[in-house]
């Protein structure tokens, strides 16, 4: 008998950008995460928060597969060019047993075997070298790394790992923190740009570095440090730990969005930018 619930499993957002042999990527979509239990000749959507949701011909074209049980995973949404209104990416249950002990893989060739058609489909799978990239070049809200050995956890787990698409652009440093635990250097990067004759604080730059790069920026901080802030705009400075410097150095920095008090939102440094004057680094 099908289960009346199973926990999803959730991806872990990252900062960090790899891909290899071990790892699938596949689109994340901007939708609406939708699980689907099919009992005989009952079939069940319900969402993430176990809300139920009223989608007939998803309904319809699940209750028509070629199986007496199933429970799938996946995004309820549209594509307009392929009629598509749930995109599945796992199967959790197949008549009358759990699937999500087997490997990503073993669970994928699942799938293939059920060979869903409008309005079900498969998410889309990315084979580019740099998903991330495809996936910005192509208007995407990023991609879904999946180690291709992992099991179906009902938690939220590194296994999956979610790489959104950025934006970019330089700040200059005007501080900095000092580093915890077994970090070495500094801890991260206090950031702003100019707007007229104002320093705006922008927020910290925490990830992206290597160790000769924490070691070696911390040296030419300290040569460039001073007893106060050069922000002249700043709300959100850190209170403790917090080292300030002259506005010498540019750094080129991904991020996600801008939150809504004008803060970074899941920034990580690119590089540095030795040929950049600071005061001509603006908000874009």
């Amino acid at each position: 008998m099908t289960p009346e619930w199973l926990e999803p499993m959730a991806a872990t957002l990252t900062q960090e950008r790899f891909a290899g042999p071990e790892w699938i990527f596949e689109q994340k979509l901007d939708g609406i995460r939708l699980l689907a239990f099919r009992d005989g000749d009952d079939v069940r959507l319900l969402s993430r928060n176990r809300l139920a949701r009223d989608i007939p011909h998803v309904a319809r074209a699940i209750r028509a597969l070629p199986v007496a049980e199933v429970v799938l995973d996946g995004e309820s949404t549209w594509d307009p060019e392929r009629d598509i209104a749930y995109h599945v990416f796992d199967i959790l249950w197949l008549d009358g047993r759990a699937t999500t002990a087997l490997p990503l893989m073993e669970r994928l060739a699942l799938l293939d075997r059920l060979e869903l058609g409008p309005p079900l489909g498969r998410v889309a799978r990315v084979r580019a070298a740099r998903p991330w990239e495809h996936a910005c070049a192509h208007g995407w809200e990023g991609v879904i790394a999946k180690r291709i050995d992992s099991t179906y956890e009902h938690r939220r787990s590194r296994s999956w790992l979610k790489m959104k698409c950025e934006a970019r652009q330089p700040f200059v440093v005007g501080g900095f923190t000092d580093p915890q635990r077994s970090r070495v250097g500094l801890g991260a990067l206090l950031v702003g740009f100019y707007e007229g004759s104002d320093f705006v604080f922008a927020g910290k730059v925490g990830t992206g570095f290597d160790t000769d790069l924490l070691v070696s920026l911390r040296a030419r901080l300290d040569a460039l440090e001073i007893d106060h802030t050069p922000f002249t705009r700043a709300v959100g400075l850190p209170r403790v730990r917090a080292h300030w410097v002259r506005p010498e150095i540019v750094v080129d920095v991904a991020f996600t969005e801008w939150t809504v008090h004008g803060k970074l939102r899941h920034s990580r440094l690119l590089s540095l930018l030795p040929d950049c004057a600071p005061h001509d680094v603006a908000r874009r």
